[in-house]
């Protein structure tokens, strides 16, 4: 299928097209500033906005820098604090016109390179992290992902780990690659105690600039830059949205089980009897 994948994320929301079938954007990739502040409202207009300079129509997976659970977005670390409890899935449907299915960005990063990149095939404990304004993360054990892991928010330096190492960080605190390098693989190292991962594969803006760190970073775990780079939130909120189309059909296409025929006549049998003892207990009229 060809579905508009979009990445919406603390300082830019990205969509193109994608073949989900092979992994490739097969439209121009349109990028618009996150709007400041970013509630709701402007967030979906903005959306709605980036659709219409696309001429497209029809579904739309959207990879969204919040806990995303049954359509409803529960966090808000890089984004206006109204989007908690916001109904994320209804609101960007009713205002775009276009059936919009929603989950964590780093998710969606990480479901496109288990699929089309460094993660296809390796079974294990995948992690995918995402460094950008934030530090998203997404594990996969055996190809199976667990959803809405918000590992840039462990306590590191006395500090939430994005704060410390995130790319908005090394930027804000002029660091060199190397200085942040350091700081970063103090956090790999954190995730590695906790989780032992056998691979790690790094998203978002600073995957780009993997070989200017790379030789800060000495965990055990192999540790490489996604293939899909900065795409891959987008390619895989495609994919997010065809599998949830997919699911959605599945369940509409299920047959009613027809009754065997001895269920049928065991039910006329039940009639039947059902019948003769209310004809047996007719009440009496009272004598006056």
């Amino acid at each position: 299928m060809k579905i508009l994948g979009v990445d919406i994320g603390g300082s830019g929301i990205k969509g193109a097209v994608v073949d989900t079938k092979t992994g490739e954007l097969v439209s121009e990739r349109v990028r618009i500033e996150t709007p400041q502040p970013a509630t709701p409202e402007a967030v979906a207009e903005t959306l709605k906005k980036l659709i219409e300079q696309l001429g497209y129509s029809g579904p739309v997976g959207c990879g969204f820098p919040a806990t995303v659970h049954h359509g409803v977005a529960f966090t808000a670390a890089n984004i206006d604090s109204s989007w908690i409890n916001t109904p994320v899935e209804k609101l960007f449907t009713e205002i775009t016109g276009n059936n919009c299915y929603v989950l964590n960005d780093a998710d969606a990063a990480g479901i496109a390179e288990m699929a089309f990149g460094e993660g296809r095939n390796v079974q294990g404990v995948v992690m995918m992290i995402t460094i950008g304004t934030g530090l998203g993360s997404a594990i996969f054990v055996n190809g199976n992902l667990l959803p809405n892991c918000e590992l840039g928010h462990l306590i590191l330096k006395d500090d939430i780990a994005e704060h410390y190492c995130s790319d908005a960080a090394r930027q804000r605190l002029e660091l060199s690659w190397g200085k942040w390098g350091k700081r970063f693989n103090k956090y790999l190292h954190r995730l590695e105690f906790l989780f032992n991962p056998d691979l790690i594969i790094l998203g978002g803006g600073a995957s780009k600039s993997f070989e200017k760190y790379a030789d800060k970073i000495d965990v055990r775990a192999k540790v490489t830059p996604a293939k899909t780079l900065n795409t891959a939130g987008i390619i895989g909120a495609a994919m997010y949205a065809e599998n949830m189309i997919a699911q959605t059909q599945k369940t509409c296409s299920k047959p009613v089980a027809a009754k065997s025929k001895s269920e049928s006549a065991g039910n006329g049998e039940q009639t039947k009897d059902k019948t003769a003892s209310a004809k047996s207990k007719k009440v009496k009229p009272a004598k006056n």
